[in-house]
């Protein structure tokens, strides 16, 4: 299985689909790199990745609005089509297993912090998984085991 991670900017509101009676939450994400050419000029360059997000908890969606920070990870997969003038093009997309809000809009506008997964993540980060609820403790000592 490949594997590819992307932290950056939704270009546009979400938008919540159903197909084949399944739900499908497809977003843009745009990441930005800056680095300096031979000659020492600044330059950015943008990479846009489409993304699907098949799940039937669709909570989610009224957080993916437009210049929203997240982190996606996923499987990434490369879509053929034909252009308007008849040459081949191609997407790349990513097939979201995991999503994290990350931070607000560009304008430093505070949201909330969440991870939304179809399935319990194992990739050993503190947050919990949607749907998860931390497991009961003894009841002696829970304030040692606070994350923070």
């Amino acid at each position: 299985m490949i594997k590819m991670q992307v932290i950056g900017r939704l270009g546009k509101d979400c938008l919540v689909n159903n197909v084949n009676g399944r739900s499908v939450i497809n977003f843009t994400v745009a990441h930005s790199e800056r680095y300096k050419d031979s000659q020492g000029n600044q330059q950015e360059k943008t990479i846009w990745v489409d993304c699907a997000y098949w799940t039937d908890r669709t909570a989610i969606s009224p957080y993916l609005l437009k210049g929203t920070q997240v982190f996606v990870e996923g499987q990434p997969e490369v879509r053929s089509f034909t252009k308007n003038d008849g040459s081949a093009g191609a997407a790349l997309t990513l097939r979201v297993r995991e999503i994290q809000l990350l931070g607000g809009k560009s304008d430093g506008t505070p949201s909330t912090t969440g991870n939304f997964s179809p399935q319990p993540s194992t990739a050993g980060n503190d947050m919990p998984s949607m749907g998860t609820a931390p497991a009961p403790g003894n009841g002696d000592n829970d304030a040692d085991d606070l994350p923070f």
